[in-house]
């Protein structure tokens, strides 16, 4: 899912980050969203946001969120 609109990024999203001091690098970072920062609807460099564990970065990846529903596994948004 794409890391640069913040309507695809949800409180406890399972996401990986760049850190500012990884940019060069392109390292990232793996955690839970614990706050939205950036405010505008959409940024081309990734929506800021501060993990759980405190760590502020631009989400690269926002990873899958599953449900069960009827005993069978749906991917959150295509259900």
């Amino acid at each position: 899912m794409d890391g640069a609109n913040r309507i695809n990024i949800k409180i406890g999203s399972e996401v990986d980050i760049v850190l500012k001091k990884d940019q060069p690098t392109g390292k990232l970072t793996h955690g839970k969203v614990g706050r939205i920062l950036t405010s505008s609807a959409n940024h081309h460099r990734g929506i800021k946001v501060m993990l759980e564990d405190g760590q502020v970065g631009r989400v690269q990846k926002i990873y899958p969120t599953y449900e069960v529903i009827n005993g069978e596994e749906c991917i959150e948004g295509l259900i």
